[in-house]
């Protein structure tokens, strides 16, 4: 089936099949259908429960399909407030709001900020064309904010060099679909 413009899918879970909409925006480009369901079944057994955070969240694709498969929470960091308020209002439609936290700021300005909060799975999906990946992970194994032990999701251009893993992190699976190349990593440390 065709996905429709400024449209996405949850592809499983309580809430599979459901349509959702988001706004237009530069460099908003939601993980493709066949991706996110790669994902979740490389993680087949690791969401339920787990504290989410989906870092540069755009239409909150990622964070959804968690929330959809029984993740206990997911705190969603979008940048662009018309981005942030269409999340807000999707997680309302989905009954999510209980278990969703939207913040409008900058992900790096949430990496930096002190909190006793630790997520253990984080999607890190940047604007393919800011080129963020390797500071945003350093960032965030230095932010306290792990779990120990943390599953994290690396989406970039497949174009790009994948950038060193911080100590402690362990690749666990990747792929490739299109413009896009993943990577399931395992935190240990």
């Amino acid at each position: 089936m065709a996905r429709t413009r400024n449209q996405l899918r949850i592809v499983g879970g309580d809430h599979r099949g459901r349509r959702l909409h988001f706004p237009d925006a530069r460099g908003l480009r939601p993980t493709a259908d066949r991706v996110r369901e790669t994902l979740f079944n490389w993680l087949q057994g690791e969401v339920h429960g787990r504290r989410v955070l989906d870092l540069f969240a755009g239409s909150g694709a990622l964070g959804l399909e968690a929330l959809s498969r029984g993740a206990a929470s997911a705190t969603f960091i979008e940048r662009a407030r018309p981005v942030a308020d269409q999340l807000r209002q999707n997680t309302r439609l989905l009954g999510l709001q209980a278990q969703a936290r939207v913040e409008t700021l900058e992900a790096a300005r949430f990496l930096d900020r002190a909190s006793a909060e630790k997520f253990d799975l984080i999607f890190i999906d940047p604007p393919f064309a800011e080129r963020l990946m390797e500071q945003v992970c350093e960032r965030l194994e230095a932010s306290g904010l792990l779990s120990s032990p943390a599953w994290i999701y690396l989406e970039q251009d497949s174009s790009h060099p994948w950038p060193e893993l911080p100590d402690g992190w362990i690749l666990h699976r990747q792929g490739r679909a299109g413009q896009a190349a993943f990577r399931l990593v395992r935190r240990t440390g």
